[in-house]
């Protein structure tokens, strides 16, 4: 989950403490160092260094809130350009700018780790291009928020004192204050472009923008002063003193009641009153102009291919189909001797597979931690050095999450790492998907493959802190399938969870390009999921809900674990006893989160070398 300026996740942001989870029994091993290109002879590897640090220093500016996450100082003044032409035409500059020096740099003449380098760069550059192409631009810069990434509920929690903004000096909390008070302004920007979109015909569906009101509507039923903004007033550090504690509550508080509430009245106001009777009743992409170009854009930018939607309509149905038959076997495992789309009723209906209270969840998510941590040492030989730490959704906007979702930990290993569950309708959630959801987006899922490459200072910042979302969701999703070594899945009804969730992610295949290619209804979808899997109908309408807002994201998950499996049998069909599971995953992951054709070809390059010692 992340927190977006236009249509880019631009950092993990929520908050809300429960449960700290340790990785005990997990010893950290250190990787070799890895030679700055600044200290290779040879021109072009100092061309590449210099590109690499001018484009980190150019990001920061116009992300800055990701540095502000990474614990950096970022003045007010490069957030208040959020949605505005000026950080447009500065991104147009900031990218011309990396593709004349890309051009002038030698690829032959670079190191292998300095090629891959090389290589994701230059993919990332091509899909920012695109994504500011006349073709592209004027249709995602006025959609500007939705209510699954948008700055109106994300920044809330990342400023909240437990989420990814740094609270620990009085300069932090003055600096997160001048940035807060310019929510209005960057408000009234994101106004603006919606009436642009609302004068060109690009306009976001009902559903979404009812979403979006309900979710400030329930900001604005909170007092000023226990409002998420308001959350570092209420922990503040003990070095502060009494006059200093004053100083920033009263300001907090002023702040909020006579700036922030205000500016969400009237983005609340916007959009119920104009932008709503304006907004496209139907939900898919193909109902909207400009969206049958802006929806292969994103299924090439999640996914790190040009794969046809068709095509990647037609594999999710081929493993719908697989994966139903390895359902009716469990199904009798469990005692069901019914058909599979009864069963999936039983599933859902029958109380002793659902949790009844918030801590049942919170211990089983911890339980199956442990058992985790006992088991990394077979299949890793460095973890991360961030702890991961368990909590629910904030109960304001639990409604709308997912089942879960992870928040990165800071680069130094000094915050942890969250991974956040959904207890909002208890008896919609799922016993059987303990285990596969912790290993998802825990350990060794998200929490592994984040950490891993920010806490890498050898690895550029672009692979450290960005990533091809087929790679970061491909991965925590090959990370489900380690709890058949691990033997978590003896058990049939966690067996059933993975491959209700391994369900979740085919179905998504077919979901979402159904919902954006082929005129389905958002009740359509619903009930297609509800007859091929024993997902509950909260879940459902929040996965579908989820599609419309962020057209071919969950599309990544399936086309990047596929990836990485082949990888992974290749590499042991052709090693055989030579194959060691914890040097594959070093390989995997010791570079940050590669587009797939990056990654493959590592791998590829990996096996040979192993095929020659």
């Amino acid at each position: 989950m992340g927190l977006v300026v236009g249509a880019r996740p631009l950092l993990p942001a929520l908050a809300s403490v429960i449960l700290a989870l340790g990785a005990t029994g997990c010893a950290t091993a250190t990787r070799p160092p890895i030679a700055p290109a600044s200290a290779v002879a040879g021109a072009d590897a100092r061309m590449l260094a210099d590109l690499f640090a001018a484009d980190a220093a150019a990001e920061k500016r116009l992300s800055p809130l990701n540095a502000v996450a990474r614990g950096e100082s970022s003045p007010p003044t490069d957030f208040a350009l959020t949605f505005t032409d000026e950080l447009l035409q500065r991104r147009h500059a900031a990218l011309a700018d990396a593709q004349r020096r890309l051009a002038a740099i030698d690829r032959a003449r670079l190191t292998p780790d300095e090629a891959i380098s090389y290589d994701v760069f230059a993919f990332e550059k091509r899909l920012e291009a695109r994504e500011l192409s006349p073709e592209l631009a004027p249709i995602e810069q006025v959609l500007p928020i939705n209510h699954f990434y948008g700055l109106h509920k994300d920044y809330p929690d990342f400023v909240s004192g437990q989420g990814g903004a740094p609270f620990t000096t009085v300069a932090q909390y003055d600096e997160n204050l001048a940035r807060t008070r310019l929510l209005p302004r960057i408000f009234a920007a994101a106004t603006a472009r919606f009436r642009q979109g609302m004068a060109t015909g690009v306009v976001a569906s009902q559903l979404t923008t009812r979403n979006m009101i309900a979710q400030i509507d329930a900001l604005l039923a909170q007092k000023a002063a226990e409002t998420p903004f308001a959350g570092p007033t209420r922990a503040f550090p003990k070095t502060f003193d009494a006059a200093t504690r004053r100083r920033l509550t009263a300001a907090y508080l002023g702040a909020i009641s006579g700036e922030v509430l205000p500016a969400y009245r009237s983005l609340r106001a916007f959009l119920a009153d104009e932008y709503l009777p304006a907004a496209r009743a139907q939900v898919g992409l193909s109902a909207m102009k400009g969206g049958d170009a802006l929806y292969r854009f994103d299924v090439a930018s999640s996914t790190g291919t040009d794969l046809d939607p068709a095509a990647i309509h037609n594999l999710g149905l081929s493993e719908v189909a697989r994966i139903q038959g390895e359902m009716a076997k469990v199904k009798v495992e469990l005692g069901y001797a019914g058909p599979l789309k009864d069963f999936f009723n039983e599933i859902r209906t029958n109380p002793k597979y659902h949790p009844t209270t918030r801590a049942q969840l919170s211990e089983g998510f911890a339980e199956v931690g442990r058992k985790v941590d006992a088991q990394i040492p077979r299949f890793f030989s460095t973890v991360p050095k961030a702890k991961l730490q368990i909590r629910p959704y904030p109960a304001y906007s639990e409604k709308y999450e997912a089942g879960g979702s992870y928040e990165s930990g800071a680069p130094d290993g000094s915050r942890p790492g969250v991974f956040y569950f959904n207890a909002y309708d208890l008896p919609s959630r799922f016993l059987t998907g303990i285990t596969t959801l912790y290993l998802h987006e825990g350990a060794p899922g998200h929490h592994f493959q984040i950490s891993l490459a920010q806490e890498n200072p050898n690895l550029p910042d672009f692979q450290r802190f960005g990533g091809n979302t087929a790679f970061v969701e491909g991965w925590a999703l090959y990370a489900e399938t380690l709890g058949y070594e691990m033997g978590f899945y003896k058990d049939p009804l966690q067996h059933w969870g993975t491959l209700d969730d391994e369900m979740l992610r085919a179905m998504r295949l077919v979901v979402d390009t159904g919902l954006h290619t082929k005129g389905w209804s958002r009740e359509q979808a619903i009930e297609y999921m509800l007859s091929n899997s024993g997902m509950g109908r909260t879940d459902a309408t929040a996965e579908v809900e989820r599609y419309i807002a962020i057209p071919g994201q969950a599309l990544a998950y399936k086309i990047g674990s596929l990836t990485i499996q082949r990888l992974r049998q290749q590499a042991e069909k052709e090693l055989g006893a030579k194959f060691d599971v914890r040097a594959f995953h070093e390989q995997v992951l010791g570079s940050g989160a590669l587009p797939m054709a990056v990654l493959e070809a590592k791998i590829q390059r990996w096996i040979a070398g192993q095929k020659s010692h």
